[in-house]
């Protein structure tokens, strides 16, 4: 899959999209910052965020869909369908990983991304030989 950037392509974990519209400065300031750099992000991405705003933030449902869609005309969007599932099965089985964790990894590899941006899993892990975890917040 190609795309705008496709050379360096990056990807974003929900916890990157979730500070980059949150309260704490210092790591807000960082995750907009690669969001404004077009990275992918996965439509599972987009799901964990509603999640996350309407439950733990208290968001309504307008708010989150306005914050949620100003970040969709940042990114580049990969849909997360059956193959994906599959080859997160794959790669919950071969490095150990969580089902969702796995999932995004997936979409991170089908979109040809290089490094995947998340605070939750090993930071500068390699996967596949082709797709790096960088915490940006290190």
């Amino acid at each position: 899959m190609t795309g705008r950037g496709a050379e360096m392509a990056a990807f974003l974990d929900s916890n990157i999209v979730l500070y980059a519209l949150g309260d704490d400065d210092k790591k807000s300031r960082v995750a907009v910052t690669l969001l404004e750099a077009s990275p992918w992000i996965s439509t599972q991405v987009i799901n964990e965020c509603s999640h996350v705003l309407r439950r733990k933030s208290r968001w309504s449902s307008g708010k989150v869909a306005e914050h949620l869609e100003a970040v969709v005309r940042l990114v580049q969007l990969a849909d997360v369908g059956i193959n994906e599932i599959r080859s997160a099965w794959a790669l919950a089985e071969r490095y150990g990983f969580g089902h969702y964790d796995s999932l995004i990894i997936a979409a991170a590899l089908k979109t040809g991304s290089v490094t995947l941006y998340t605070e939750d899993m090993q930071h500068g892990q390699v996967i596949e030989g082709r797709l790096t975890l960088i915490n940006p917040f290190v």
